[in-house]
């Protein structure tokens, strides 16, 4: 995938709803991700400032984000978010496709896993969840590969149940099909 640079910053803020959020506990030692974030889009124009309005004041000053171009169509420089403008950069081999990164100057990072936008809430609860686990040590990619293959096992065993209930064999206790 191509991604675009966008050098201009547009300078009226897009209406957004809240951040869809969660953040790992704190504790002594930190795991591999901070938490996840479930963005409603792909428009990074639109997403940051959401983000930030929700890390800034918990958090710390915001100010640069780091992504990979493999999800994000269009990535602006600079975005102006609630009270100054963060910095947007991007990493095609160096950073995993499935998260962004958030610096600040005063705190320090997080690295959050990017939950598509188009993911079941289901889904994406089970990986939100799962990201803030404390002490974690999946990668972003390693948690959505799990959910891929949770997924898949889920819609094998469903067809499974639907071939059953719609007059399928159902192997027996023996090992083979029942008699009729």
């Amino acid at each position: 995938m191509t991604a675009t640079i966008e050098p201009t910053i547009i300078k009226e803020r897009l209406p957004s709803a809240s951040a869809r959020l969660s953040l790992t506990p704190a504790g002594p030692v930190p795991g591999l991700l901070d938490g996840a974030w479930w963005p409603r889009s792909r428009d990074l124009l639109r997403e940051i400032p959401t983000l930030t309005d929700a890390l800034d004041a918990c958090w710390g000053r915001i100010t640069h984000v780091t992504v990979n171009p493999t999800h994000w169509p269009v990535i602006p420089r600079k975005v102006p978010v609630t009270g100054h403008t963060v910095h947007v950069g991007w990493f095609a081999a160096e950073q995993d496709p499935n998260k962004v990164i958030l610096l600040s100057y005063t705190v320090g990072r997080l690295d959050l896993l990017v939950i598509p936008p188009e993911t079941e809430p289901a889904a994406a609860a089970r990986l939100m969840s799962a990201a803030t686990v404390s002490r974690g040590i999946r990668t972003a990619s390693g948690l959505m590969a799990d959910e891929a293959l949770s997924h898949d096992a889920t819609d094998v065993q469903s067809r499974e149940a639907v071939w059953e209930t719609d007059g399928g064999a159902a192997i027996g206790i023996s090992g083979s099909a029942p008699r009729r």
